[in-house]
């Protein structure tokens, strides 16, 4: 709550929110400094122009603590600001780190100029695009596909050889 009224007061004169004053509510809110244990990964970045917010709410984005969830009502915006993990509990399985992690190279089920069918829907419903990739992927990667009547590519998730959906949609 005490965060929350520090940034009411924090607004800057152009409308733009205060992003050193996020910073502070986000110290507050965890009750760590920036880039320590518990405390954000780093702070907000001062090139956002946030409308000037009168009252914000701060959460946790997950019961893991792995963020903080920045939310303002009225102008409608919402921050998301990570947060370093703090030590497991005796007993419990460590994270995998990202250096830990061997990333393994899946071959391209979709090359560039193969034939694809963009596919989405759901219970109900479905609708299917034909195009051409413009590039390689992998299964579970994005491509860019040209369908002949858009001005644009879109952007898909390669499924298996010839289909993607689009992000956001499963199988």
């Amino acid at each position: 709550m005490i965060a929350a009224l520090l940034l009411a007061a924090a607004a800057t004169g152009a409308g733009f929110q205060d992003t050193d004053a996020l910073d502070r509510a986000v110290a507050a809110f965890t009750a760590r400094p920036i880039g320590s244990e518990g405390g954000a990964r780093a702070p907000v970045d001062a090139r956002l122009r946030l409308a000037a917010c009168p009252m914000v709410a701060m959460s946790w984005r997950t019961e893991a603590h792995d963020a903080v969830v920045i939310a303002c009502a009225g102008p409608s915006w919402r921050l998301f600001v990570p947060v370093i993990a703090p030590p497991r509990v005796a007993g419990a399985v460590a994270p995998r780190t990202a250096a830990a992690v061997v990333p393994v190279r899946a071959d391209p089920v979709i090359r560039r100029g193969d034939a694809v069918t963009i596919e989405a829907g759901s219970d109900g419903f479905a609708i299917t695009r034909e195009g051409v990739a413009i590039g390689d992927a992998a299964p579970g990667a994005r491509v860019m596909i040209k369908v002949d009547d858009a001005p644009r590519a879109v952007q898909a998730v390669a499924v298996e050889a010839g289909r993607a959906t689009l992000p956001g949609w499963s199988e």
